[in-house]
């Protein structure tokens, strides 16, 4: 059922390069100064204008298929896509709906729940955040605590998450809750969601370094939420939520804050005049050609993930590899600045470029969405048999 008010058109009967120029000469003409390279992220009234603009467009879910309201793009188009969003400097922008809701909803949701959410959720009445991590379940996902009981044709909810991304600007949540202990951990877990206005949901911003609040603790006391809401079987939460952290590591493998960073870096070395020289040079050349095997692994795995194939393995690699080029190029930004890099935006050249936003930013990059060290320890047991520690 076609859940948008409109049917896309068909660009995969473009050519690759007829689509590319469309969709830049689209971006050229209608992308709002502020959301080029702003001096913070978008969020919040923000991002819901910018995601509604390319949903009133017709440039919203490229990888939605048409009869769910999205753009249905092959794989190669929605390389293009990312490619010219990155070309216009767009700011990477979190859409947990889009991103990571609305592909499980299609592949794993009833006729019912696709109805009621998928709409609301592209044109932005609707904007979602994750409750998955705990104070002491987060990389081991699976020790979650926070209760769901049965009580009727509801769940009551009990327990709290925390690092929920953009939880203060969230209309709505999905998380995982248990729902039984008697198997081991990893059964009795539910996905289910939620309304962020019901009754017992409070939400405490985190201030972190940046003095910026895009985290919260999120408490849940007795939040009565209709059984209708769980997606998947009662006790399958595990699965499903399996099935959108394939999602999740590769929208945080996607090398677009690298090549933000490259971009920063090499702007300022044409502002300090020295791109010939040969230690800037030898450091970009390294990054350079580090950022471009990155950028093969996103197309392999994206491409696996068009086919229907779940690349376990990949995703991994990508979320290490994308994660840690970020952090060393931030760092190198940072050690070509001296003194500037403790002040924010500064210019360089004709740029205007927040080094310690871009720092801050790719320092926790390793961490969610299952830190680079656990996702090695996930890679040594698969690809080499190795023992638990």
């Amino acid at each position: 059922m076609n859940t948008s008010t409109h049917m896309h058109e068909d660009f995969n009967a473009l050519s690759d390069d007829a689509f590319r120029l469309r969709f830049r000469s689209w971006l050229e003409k209608n992308c709002p100064d502020d959301v080029r390279r702003p001096a913070h992220r978008l969020r919040g009234k923000r991002a819901r204008e910018w995601f509604r603009l390319l949903y009133e467009n017709g440039w919203r879910a490229p990888a939605w298929p048409r009869e769910h309201g999205g753009m249905g793009l092959s794989i190669p188009k929605l390389i293009i896509y990312d490619e010219e969003l990155d070309r216009a400097q767009i700011s990477r922008t979190v859409d947990m709906g889009e991103s990571h809701l609305g592909p499980t909803l299609i592949k794993l949701g009833t006729e019912e729940q696709r109805r009621r959410y998928l709409l609301p959720m592209l044109n932005c009445e609707e904007w979602w955040c994750q409750g998955y991590s705990e104070p002491n379940a987060g990389s081991d996902l699976a020790s979650l605590k926070t209760r769901a009981e049965a009580d009727g044709d509801h769940f009551v909810i009990n327990g709290q998450k925390i690092w929920s991304s953009f939880a203060a600007d969230a209309t709505h949540v999905f998380l995982l809750v248990r729902t039984s202990t008697e198997a081991i951990k990893q059964k009795g877990i539910t996905f289910i969601l939620a309304d962020m206005s019901t009754p017992g949901i409070i939400v405490k911003p985190i201030i972190n370094i940046a003095g910026e609040d895009d985290f919260c603790e999120v408490f849940y006391d007795n939040v009565r939420v209709p059984a209708a809401n769980v997606i998947g079987r009662v006790g399958d939460g595990w699965a499903v939520s399996r099935s959108l952290l394939g999602m999740e590591r590769l929208y945080i493998g996607s090398p677009r804050n690298s090549q933000i960073a490259m971009q920063a870096l090499q702007a300022m070395g044409k502002a300090l005049g020295i791109s010939d020289e040969s230690q800037f040079a030898d450091t970009w050349a390294e990054l350079s050609l580090e950022l471009h095997a990155v950028q093969c692994l996103y197309r392999e795995t994206a491409r696996a993930l068009g086919e229907g194939k779940v690349p376990e393995n990949e995703l991994s690699m990508l979320k290490i590899a994308s994660t840690e080029h970020f952090q060393r190029t931030t760092e190198a930004m940072l050690e070509l600045a001296g003194e500037y890099g403790a002040i924010g935006t500064v210019p360089w050249g004709r740029d205007r470029i927040d080094m310690r936003q871009l720092y801050m930013l790719a320092r926790p990059a390793t961490i969610y969405g299952g830190s680079s060290e656990i996702q090695r320890n996930i890679l040594s047991k698969r690809l080499l048999a190795l023992p638990n520690a």
